[in-house]
């Protein structure tokens, strides 16, 4: 079952990155802290609706105990929400996109266990292809500026900007998703449950201060009903969360890679939904990186 539950936060989350960039202003200084408010939102009210439906209680213990993980999390994502008013500088850097490779290396290293060949030919596929995808988005980033005559300071292209964000979010993503696999796979320091609501509950935590900091210190005009896709990409995001966990819990060392090709479904519902234009190349990885994901899909039945 994890490869389900990998394949359905894949989707998900490459559905909510297509709304993140749907739903980021570039202009915006704070679209970052109303992006964590959204999701924080709609993560709280599934982590209640969770707990109701399945007669669970909630241990106040537990959200101490996964906080690690959940701040590993939370602040990469917030990280990269910011990075979303410079996509050119960060979203498309392959260096972002590494970090589920880096996960399972970290898994291999600390908790050596045997993998088959086609696992290890799967993972590797999918890693390669998922950076392939990053420098040609990269690639079609600059050449989009070009053809409009947009000048981008130097300073930004190879500066402090553009090094930080990607490596920032690989480090506390690719640490959050190791930290995951100890927690749920390794050692199984907490459940499933457990873990959900905690780290839900803990992403509502931060919304509610992000929501005061904007609408009473900074005195943001901020409408949460007018957030429509900021709002599709919270439900999106926290669907994936939902079976992220069950899948790193079965099988993180090989979860963790597939789960960061999410980014090919983002270019394949940007090319139909945004009309963005993609080249035989853009193609070619795409069918490299299913042809990893079957690989695994392959050795799940075996």
């Amino acid at each position: 079952m994890w490869f389900a539950f990998a394949l359905l936060t894949t989707l998900a989350w490459g559905g909510a990155d297509l709304f993140y960039k749907k739903g980021t202003d570039s202009n915006d200084k704070y679209s970052h802290l109303k992006i964590v408010v959204m999701v924080g939102l709609v993560m709280g009210i599934h982590a209640t609706a969770y707990m109701l439906f399945k007669g669970l209680t909630f241990d106040p213990i537990d959200l101490v105990k996964y906080l690690p993980v959940s701040a590993f999390y939370i602040l990469s994502m917030a990280i990269g929400y910011i990075g979303l008013r410079y996509i050119e500088l960060s979203i498309a850097s392959p260096v972002q996109n590494s970090s589920g490779a880096i996960t399972a290396i970290l898994l291999f290293i600390f908790f050596p266990r045997e993998l088959g060949v086609i696992h290890i030919v799967g993972v590797v596929v999918i890693s390669l292809g998922v950076i392939g995808l990053a420098v040609l988005e990269k690639r079609a980033e600059t050449e989009a500026l070009k053809a409009r005559n947009v000048q981008i300071d130097k300073k930004y292209q190879i500066g402090f900007l553009a090094i930080t964000f990607p490596i920032l979010y690989c480090i506390l993503d690719g640490l959050g998703t190791f930290a995951d696999g100890i927690y749920l796979d390794e050692l199984q320091l907490i459940s499933e449950d457990a873990a959900l609501i905690a780290y839900e509950y803990t992403f509502l935590i931060c919304a509610v201060v992000s929501f005061v900091f904007l609408k009473g210190v900074k005195k943001v005009s901020f409408n949460i009903f007018n957030e429509r896709n900021k709002g599709c990409a919270a439900i999106l995001e926290t669907a994936g969360q939902f079976f992220y966990v069950f899948a790193m819990a079965k099988n993180a060392i090989i979860a963790a890679p597939l789960i960061a090709s999410y980014s090919i479904v983002s270019v394949i519902l940007s090319r139909i939904f945004l009309k963005e234009k993609l080249s035989r190349l853009h193609y070619a990885v795409i069918v490299i990186v299913m042809v990893g994901i079957a690989l695994l899909g392959l050795a799940d039945e075996m």
